[in-house]
């Protein structure tokens, strides 16, 4: 797998529109996000094309405990370290790739309101 050259940069960009109240709606998908920082469909997808990329993929360029503490001071809630799986929320449930990412959370917690890049 390639590793991010621009990881910092994308992190910081995605943290911005998460915090910022950008509707997801107006946010580009992480797909673009992922092939504007040179990744290709191959890099996530190894095995199969059509096969689910696997957090483990994610874990290769993304560390969860730098998401948690960059989202620590969260008003709502850190939605990257919480009290059912810590650090380790599968991040495919909030985070899709080829369509709107989603908020997990609110789907128990109504007051979650969450913006999800």
């Amino acid at each position: 797998m390639k590793k991010l050259t621009l990881h910092k940069i994308v992190l910081s960009l995605a943290f911005s529109i998460f915090t910022s109240g950008v509707v997801a709606a107006e946010a580009q998908l992480l797909e673009v996000t992922h092939k504007n920082a040179g990744l290709v469909c191959k890099d996530c997808h190894v095995k199969n094309m059509k096969d689910n990329v696997r957090m483990t993929t994610c874990l290769e360029c993304h560390d969860t405990t730098e998401l948690a503490n960059s989202t620590a001071d969260h008003p709502v809630t850190n939605p990257h370290k919480n009290r059912h799986f810590d650090t380790e929320t599968n991040c495919n449930y909030c985070h899709h790739q080829h369509k709107e990412s989603e908020n997990y959370c609110g789907s128990c917690h109504l007051k979650f309101d969450l913006v999800t890049p």
